[in-house]
């Protein structure tokens, strides 16, 4: 048995909460606001099935935990990121591991500004998942496991299986990697690419894949990043852009094919969107080293157009 904490109750969040509480584990969930979580249990469905638990506590402040986690689950929003981990940093002790699980670029980078490097690891979630209303999430997709690792390899083999076997034994499809920094950025590819599209046009991702004009759109996103990632010595698991697009297309989209990007759920209902960490993140990373990518800047421009002056 571990004691978990889970940092955010959304649609991941509510998920990773509910299958490691059946699986016997002591889990905790840290909200913005507690006064939502009145709901004696918590509920996932969808395509693993109807599943509820009742966490040991759901809390809105740091100092009502009293509790040595040995896991950390960091399932908020990224542009949340800075925000949540410098409020659990004395929460992470010697045997704590700390797991960020959100879309884009820049988590890790954020987390070990404020914990020691070692401690955290990064998972590439890329199962979809919605929430219904606060305690009840609807899992709609899986494309792959959770790849969970160290991005530069700190923590020991042993102690990252650790992590995935508690993960992968509660329910969640879940698998160790070394490779995991290059996994991430598959993810942050194929967000990238589908997530604003999706989102601004209304679109699943299927409808996207089959529309000319947006797969030429999605195809010069892709090129984007490469040549981004290129100018910054950022390692991909691809040789080129055109490897990835196929792979994309044959590989990522069929199984995801109906699916909405989070990022629709957010513009509809006025929410802040990560538009910052995934295309935003092209654009700075880009222009840091004087290369503009055009298209990704146009699509963050789109999207933050949605709720300018709102």
């Amino acid at each position: 048995m571990k004691n978990i904490l889970i940092l955010g109750l959304g649609a991941v969040g509510t998920v990773f909460a509910v299958f490691l509480k059946k699986a016997g584990h002591k889990v905790y969930g840290l909200v913005r606001d507690k006064s939502k979580y009145k709901c004696e249990t918590l509920k996932v469905d969808g395509i693993w099935g109807v599943h509820e638990a009742k966490l040991d506590a759901v809390v809105d402040k740091v100092e009502d935990l009293n509790t040595n986690f040995d896991l950390i689950i960091v399932a908020v929003k990224s542009f949340d990121t800075e925000e949540v981990v410098k409020s659990i940093k004395d929460l992470v002790k010697e045997k704590t591991f700390v797991l960020l699980t959100q879309n884009g670029y820049g988590n890790y980078e954020t987390a070990i500004n404020h914990i020691k490097k070692e401690k955290v690891l990064l998972g590439r979630v890329i199962f979809g998942s919605k929430i219904n209303q606060p305690c009840y999430a609807t899992v709609t997709v899986n494309a792959d496991d959770v790849r969970i690792g160290h991005p530069e390899n700190l923590a020991t083999d042993k102690d990252v299986i650790d992590v995935v076997c508690t993960i992968k034994h509660s329910g969640i499809p879940a698998s160790f990697s070394k490779e995991v920094y290059k996994i991430l950025w598959d993810k942050i590819l194929y967000n990238s690419a589908l997530n604003p599209l999706g989102a601004i046009l209304k679109k699943r991702y299927g409808e996207l894949a089959e529309n000319p004009y947006t797969r030429e759109l999605m195809n010069e996103i892709i090129r984007e990043i490469f040549e981004v990632c290129r100018l910054n010595n950022i390692q991909l698991n691809f040789k080129s852009p055109e490897d990835y697009i196929e792979f994309f297309y044959s590989k990522l989209i069929p199984p995801t094919k109906d699916h909405y990007p989070s990022m629709y759920y957010d513009l509809i209902s006025g929410n802040k969107t990560e538009i910052d960490a995934l295309n935003g993140a092209i654009v700075k990373l880009g222009e840091k080293i004087g290369y503009i990518p055009k298209v990704n800047k146009t699509i963050v421009n789109l999207v933050k157009s949605f709720h300018y002056n709102t």
